[in-house]
């Protein structure tokens, strides 16, 4: 199956930093300015689009937006990249669109008093530090080029262990192509340009959230910031988990240079001010990763909370506070978020599932076994259940908690009496038990097995999946009043960096009201399914092997 198929729609600085101005008289200076109305704005860069979004400040009322899509290019099989001149282009497109339509309500660039950026994560960017100009394209998250780079990594583990959790107790994460470092070290290995300016202290590394702030406040012409926050450091394997600072272990076991690296700083403070685009001289003050900042977005601020952001993938993000839980049952440990440079900084642990809302995009561009995302609902409804079809789209491996890159997309169950609304009922299901395989380890790893999952992102607005994923999981699910939260999540904390004494999980949920999912299937009925749904991801596994081989996590 050809990915390109699947994925076509879809210390210095730091001191300046903080040298700028105060949060108080940020605070002091713009909301003097502004009345007693204030508003704050909300960059999201994602996998296939860019939004710009204008919150009223401390609330989840949007105002005015603009969104367009990114495109994806694939060079070759499991290739994914990004030019990342067209990113930074549209999201300052989407910027002065959204600014003309405030203006056009009545509002000023004073009444703007900061903005937040949250991005896709773990894609990597390398730039020339005195042009500003990229030295390749950027590769996006999906990627799957360093599996190569991962197996001769793992071959250098001491002691020939080939453990891919050998870096799990500094960083929080198993070697895999899904992060940063392994780009990175890829690059190093097979772009000239990148490899000479490494050599030469002239390139510079940044997620998109650093490739945007550079840009944004001035980029190589005009004294651009390298900056990066903790939820974004923490996915690329190269930050220390428990001193949220580049590690030198880390660095010397990937080979990769420091002075390439931003400085890391907290998710909701001063970064600098805007010096292009129509919010020029607007503050920047906050910083997530976009499944980061949908944590902060649905307010799981308390340990034991946990969300589900359902868009290209899925993501499980399980709130543990300050402590930094290390999984045992194949869950990665990140930042949730720390809001404030003084701030206790709170941990999560994440279960990432490759493909979610692009597999019902694979049935219609690969299969066309519909003309529209809008029809899967009503088709899947057709019928009372998948017929016992299940349905792995592992289509670049598995995620969290198998992290086996060799196994591929299978269906099972076929008879002559399957229809095409089988198998979208069964895509739909698959991304159920994906979650429930998450939230499994989740239960292992915490011992405390969750009551209600939060829910948000696009797929959100299809009902039946929301009711599937409650059956099969045996949970409340909640929907989130908003379907998309990254963006929220970074204005509130762009908003929490300039009145710091909003407090988000109290003040934002007053009078909100979620629609909830409960179960209808009983205990058994659920197991029974999911049983059959764990051999079909043995043999999606195994798909090459005469005898499927036991992953550890069915041990």
């Amino acid at each position: 199956m050809h990915f390109r198929r699947v994925f076509r729609i879809t210390a210095k600085i730091k001191a300046l930093t903080r040298n700028f101005v105060s949060r108080g008289s940020i605070s002091e200076k713009r909301m003097e300015d502004s009345g007693t109305t204030k508003f704050v704005g909300a960059i999201d860069e994602g996998t296939s689009s860019a939004r710009f979004i204008i919150y009223r400040a401390g609330s989840d009322v949007p105002i005015c937006s603009h969104q367009l899509d990114v495109n994806s290019f694939y060079p070759k099989e499991g290739w994914v990249e990004q030019d990342p001149i067209e990113i930074y282009e549209v999201v300052k497109k989407c910027i002065n669109v959204t600014m003309d339509e405030f203006q056009k309500k009545g509002k000023e660039l004073k009444d703007l008093v900061a903005v937040g950026i949250t991005n896709q994560r773990e894609s990597s960017v390398v730039w020339d530090r005195d042009t500003g100009k990229p030295l390749y394209n950027a590769i996006i998250w999906l990627d799957n080029r360093t599996s190569v780079t991962v197996d001769q990594l793992v071959a250098s583990i001491p002691n020939n262990s080939k453990n891919i959790e050998y870096l799990k107790p500094l960083c929080g994460l198993p070697l895999s192509p899904y992060f940063s470092a392994l780009k990175l070290r890829w690059l190093r290995d097979n772009a000239d340009s990148v490899r000479k300016a490494m050599d030469e202290g002239n390139a510079m590394f940044g997620t998109i959230d650093t490739w945007l702030i550079y840009n944004l406040t001035g980029g190589a012409r005009n004294g651009g910031l390298h900056l990066t926050d903790v939820t974004n450091a923490s996915r690329t394997m190269l930050m220390n988990i428990e001193t949220l600072q580049w590690d030198r272990h880390l660095l010397d076991f990937f080979g990769l240079p420091n002075s390439i690296l931003p400085d890391i700083l907290s998710s909701s403070e001063l970064y600098g001010y805007v010096k292009e685009t129509k919010i020029q001289g607007v503050p920047i003050t906050a910083d997530l990763g976009d499944q980061q900042a949908a944590l902060v977005g649905q307010q799981c601020l308390q340990r034991g909370q946990a969300k589900a952001t359902y868009g290209t993938g899925c993501f499980l993000l399980y709130n543990t506070g300050p402590s930094v839980v290390h999984s045992t049952h194949g869950l990665l440990t990140t930042v949730g978020y720390q809001l404030g440079r003084n701030a206790t900084p709170m941990y999560a642990l994440e279960g990432s599932v490759a493909i979610a809302g692009v597999a019902l995009k694979w049935l219609r561009e690969n299969l066309g076994l519909f003309g529209s995302i809008t029809q899967v609902e009503p088709m899947a409804s057709m019928v009372d259940n998948s017929l016992d079809v299940y349905f792995v789209p592992a289509f670049s491996g598995l995620y969290a908690p198998y992290w086996n890159q060799e196994a591929r997309g299978i269906i099972c169950g076929l008879s002559e009496d399957t229809t095409s609304e089988h198998v979208v009922r069964a895509t739909l299901e698959s991304i159920c038990f994906q979650v429930r395989d998450i939230l499994e380890s989740m239960r292992k790893d915490c011992g405390i097995p969750l009551t209600k999952l939060m829910v948000d992102g696009g797929m959100t607005i299809n009902n039946l999946f929301l009711q599937l994923q409650s059956d099969l999981v045996g949970i409340n699910v909640i929907k989130s009043k908003l379907p998309e939260t990254t963006a929220l999540g970074a204005a509130l904390a762009a908003y929490k960096a300039v009145e710091p004494s909003f407090k988000i999980e109290t003040e934002l949920s007053k009078g909100v009201t979620r629609k909830t999912y409960t179960p209808t299937i009983n205990d058994n009925e659920r197991d029974v399914r999911y049983d059959k749904w764990k051999m079909a991801v043995e043999r999606a596994i195994g798909w090459d092997a005469a005898v499927p081989p036991r992953s550890d996590y069915f041990q």
